[in-house]
């Protein structure tokens, strides 16, 4: 399984801090959904979402990530 950071509006993966590919080969992956959670927070990067991508199946399963409420105190 891969976790990957996929831009909610393009569809694009992340690739690089600013940089997205259509191409999720070329995406970061990610130890955890976790570890894409803390990336985004630390890099302050917004309108994305998880997916999971399992090799075996023939879907993936999207994630939403919501801001956190307590930062917008």
């Amino acid at each position: 399984m891969k976790v990957l950071l996929q831009h909610k509006e393009s569809g694009l993966y992340l690739k690089d801090i600013g940089v997205t590919t259509n191409d999720y080969l070329d995406a970061i992956e990610f130890l955890s959904s976790t570890q894409a959670i803390e990336f985004s927070a630390l890099h302050k990067i917004s309108d994305m979402q998880i997916v999971l991508r399992f090799q075996e199946q023939h879907y993936d399963i999207v994630l939403p990530m919501l801001a956190d409420r307590r930062l917008m105190i």
